[in-house]
């Protein structure tokens, strides 16, 4: 079992950049693909990014491709979204997930995650 804690968000400016982390419990974490999602208010929850056991496969969505970055440290049962050029439509609650997989494939599908952390809200002004 994994438990996910998110940090790092808050108020930003339009343009700007913040980093998000995730810190997981467990001696396992490297055996977990990881996905960050989002949710703004009265909208569904949607996948952002993630990251492959080993790190060495990404995705993400096309609203962020470009300007979102995922990283993870598995001797530090970590992962990260570092976000720059931030949107007004970025604003969410981002959430990280943890889906128990060794292989290079990631996913995107929300139902696929078994893990998910509190989330972290971060705002965007224009």
């Amino acid at each position: 079992q994994v438990q996910l804690v998110e940090s790092g968000g808050g108020l930003v400016q339009a343009g700007g950049s913040l980093r998000l982390s995730c810190a997981a419990s467990g001696r396992t974490f490297s055996s977990y693909s990881m996905g960050w999602f989002r949710q703004a208010p009265g909208k569904e929850r949607e996948f952002v990014g993630g990251i492959s056991w080993s790190g060495g496969s990404t995705i993400y969505a096309d609203s962020v491709k470009g300007r979102f970055t995922v990283s993870r440290d598995n001797a530090k049962n970590m992962v990260y979204l570092q976000m720059n050029s931030l949107k007004p439509e970025d604003t969410a609650v981002y959430y990280c997930a943890a889906r128990r997989s060794m292989g290079f494939t990631v996913v995107a599908a929300r139902t696929e995650y078994s893990y998910w952390g509190q989330g972290t809200q971060v705002t965007v002004s224009s």
